[in-house]
């Protein structure tokens, strides 16, 4: 593992700097994969754990296979710089507070992924606009195993945990998700602030990497009057 993340980076690093150069005009496409493939000579996996890092530094926008894309008030939200940071860069301030984050077992959750290790890292966070009312809620669970078992003890590299996912080589290739509508409980109302009852959005989505392994599965409930969520077709990377 620690040589396939080296190399991801290298690659990575070389990419970015022919962005910043010029080299790849704003808004064009880079070579397909099977291009940086054979120019790199390395695996697709490590060529999809690159673009992951790119897209994570903001540098280009990536866009896999079938899948849902989170929208708030209408715009798309870049699930590379997470949440926070893609709302405040379209002028929406956000606080996070983290409610828990946590080594646990999971043996229910482990058999309905087919995990043979029932160890997860917990990751519980709400979501608030300046008026301290929450948007969001999420419980985030991600596989305990590999350079991510300590995670913990460590903490997550700048606070994000998409950038800590992408620097461990774990690149979101695919998702499946299930959407409805479902009232607030007593406790999810009071960490939101809500009302008991009120509708949110409550979306459970299991994402997973180039060879179908699990890299994170997060239950959301999100406020239906902010977000939205629509589907979005292709492959490609673009500056």
């Amino acid at each position: 593992m620690p040589g396939q993340v080296h190399k991801h980076y290298r690659i990575a690093h070389v990419l970015a700097e022919e962005i910043r150069t010029g080299v790849h005009a704003d808004g064009s496409k880079l070579p397909g994969e099977h291009a940086l493939r054979e120019r790199f000579g390395v695996s697709r996996t490590t060529v999809r754990q690159a673009l992951g890092v790119l897209g994570e530094q903001g540098l280009i926008e990536t866009h896999a296979g079938i899948g849902s894309i989170v929208t708030f008030d209408g715009a798309p939200l870049d699930q590379h710089l997470g949440w926070t940071r893609a709302l405040a860069a379209q002028g929406t301030e956000l606080t996070t507070q983290t409610l828990r984050f946590e080594r646990i077992r999971d043996t229910e959750l482990a058999t309905e992924l087919g995990l043979e290790s029932n160890e997860f890292i917990a990751l519980d966070r709400v979501r608030r606009l300046s008026d301290g009312h929450g948007v969001s809620l999420e419980f985030s669970r991600v596989p305990a195993v590999g350079p991510l078992a300590d995670l913990v003890e460590r903490g997550l590299d700048g606070g994000s945990l998409d950038q800590t996912l992408a620097a461990a080589g774990r690149v979101r290739e695919s998702s499946d998700a299930h959407i409805a509508v479902a009232g607030l409980d007593d406790a999810g109302a009071a960490i939101l602030r809500r009302a008991s009852g009120e509708s949110f959005l409550r979306v459970a989505q299991v994402f997973r990497d180039a060879e179908g392994g699990v890299v994170e599965q997060v239950t959301s409930l999100l406020d239906p009057s902010r977000f939205q969520l629509h589907v979005r077709t292709g492959r490609g990377g673009q500056p």
